[in-house]
């Protein structure tokens, strides 16, 4: 009996007490109920069988409303209801902000042998984003990596990865990525087109951003956060290396997954904490 109901933010973490409030078709509250740590709300009191309205307001979040039918049982599921940050479909604030490398990842997934996937992390980067002030798609996004700082959690196969078959961080030690436009892909998504520079090579590359939102920080300052993917072929940065296995199967895969989750802080330096 009762309701149940998950709190979520959109890229999948609980939103924890938030509050859930039920009100039936003439708009009068039937019930209120606060998540807990997990972002779950499990209310047992059971309502009376009919349509209802779900309400779910959190600090720092935009509220959200969704339908539940109760049915003869007594009980709703509601289901995941999802969350944007406060601000979440809107643009940032126009101006430069500094990506903070301590609250982000860089990373890139490679198939293995057919079956699994290897996962690594760049560890030194840097970048900038300046949010153009009257026409977003004038934005720009600029990074840059230490190819030497890949890390894939087993040192043998990161040194692989350093040498002339892969990364060639000894001649090649940045990786470069500069935005050349933008265009939107929805409310709060968008295709950033750029350019990547790898071994040196330099090859389009698109963005699949997505904003997550702007809020304070503890520091006194505004953060962003933002979401992106790109697929990369290897064989468009020069890096053929393979083994083919007895049964044909190549021991890595021909594409990188590339994924970013990004907090940039307003500003062109970042705060010292």
């Amino acid at each position: 009996m009762g309701l149940t109901a998950r709190i979520r933010t959109r890229d999948g973490w609980a939103v924890s007490h938030a509050v859930v409030t039920v009100t039936d078709t003439t708009g009068t509250q039937v019930l209120r109920a606060e998540a807990d740590a997990e972002g779950a709300v499990r209310h047992t009191t059971a309502l009376a069988p009919g349509a209802y309205t779900v309400i779910v307001t959190a600090v720092g979040y935009a509220p959200a409303a969704a339908g539940a039918i109760v049915t003869a049982s007594g009980r709703a599921e509601v289901g995941t209801v999802t969350l944007a940050r406060q601000g979440g479909n809107e643009l940032p604030p126009p101006g430069p902000w500094t990506i903070d490398p301590a609250h982000s990842s860089v990373a890139a997934v490679a198939q293995h042998l057919g079956i699994s996937s290897v996962r690594g992390r760049f560890t030194d980067f840097a970048g900038t984003v300046e949010i153009a002030p009257d026409d977003v798609t004038g934005s720009r996004v600029e990074a840059v990596i230490r190819a030497d700082s890949i890390d894939t959690g087993n040192g043998m196969r990161d040194g692989h990865l350093r040498s002339p078959d892969f990364l060639d961080a000894e001649r090649h030690p940045r990786i470069t990525y500069r935005s050349t436009r933008l265009t939107a892909a929805g409310p709060d998504r968008w295709t950033v087109h750029g350019e990547l520079g790898m071994r040196g090579v330099v090859r389009p590359v698109d963005l699949d951003l997505a904003y997550l939102g702007t809020g304070a920080d503890p520091w006194g300052g505004t953060r962003a956060a933002f979401r992106a993917t790109a697929q990369l072929r290897r064989e468009d940065f020069a890096m053929n290396y393979n083994q083919v296995l007895q049964a044909g199967i190549a021991a890595i895969g021909t594409t990188l997954r590339v994924e970013l989750d990004i907090q940039a802080v307003r500003g062109t330096a970042l705060p010292a904490v």
